[in-house]
């Protein structure tokens, strides 16, 4: 196992992660940050790894967080204008009310305590941010062979389907959740309310 957030794999991975994962979809990312209640300037692309999803997001600022060194150290290779920062999903070195919206791309289900994760994001939203969710559905065929793939390598992945992280993101406060889209990746958007 590789424990806690597979951060030592993909620490391993970062020099030849480029090389086999395609682009993240900018359509499905524009259409999560366009259910945002308030002008999307600052995103923060969470366990965004060497910046692939972040370089599809169109806004201002563009940070990439990630726990794994060895991938930040990739990111000014996709694009100049992204901002690495070194950090834990479950105690984001950001300040309260600080950023637009939120996306998580493929790898929610590689994050350990995802209900502190969603805590977190939430704080670190101004009112009427979002929080975007691009997962792999573990019911869909392809989304099992995910789960059975990540399972044989060692990973401690935690997959969830749309309707239960829409439930779940519920629960933990966010005043508005929507799954955007379905199939074997979907979308889920949750909005933080104005209460602040």
């Amino acid at each position: 196992m590789f424990g806690p957030g597979d951060v030592r794999f993909f620490d391993r991975l970062a020099r030849l992660y480029g090389l086999g994962m395609p682009a993240a979809d900018r359509g499905r990312l524009a259409a999560g940050l366009a259910r945002a209640n308030r002008p999307v300037e600052r995103v923060v692309d969470l366990a965004g790894g060497t910046g692939r999803a972040t370089t599809e997001i169109d806004a201002p600022e563009r940070v990439v967080l990630d726990a794994a060194p060895g991938m930040l150290r990739r990111v000014g290779e996709r694009d100049g204008d992204l901002a690495p920062v070194t950090g834990d999903a479950r105690r984001l070195p950001l300040a309260d009310a600080s950023v637009d919206a939120v996306t998580l791309v493929d790898a929610l289900h590689h994050l350990p305590n995802q209900r502190a994760v969603a805590e977190e994001v939430r704080r670190v939203l101004r009112p009427g941010g979002a929080f975007v969710v691009v997962d792999f559905d573990p019911t869909h065929p392809l989304g099992r062979l995910v789960v059975l793939a990540e399972s044989l390598v060692g990973f401690d992945s935690i997959f969830t389907g749309p309707d239960d992280l829409a439930r779940f993101l519920s629960r933990v406060g966010f005043a508005e959740t929507t799954v955007v889209d379905r199939g074997f990746a979907y979308t889920v958007v949750g909005l933080k309310g104005d209460e602040g």
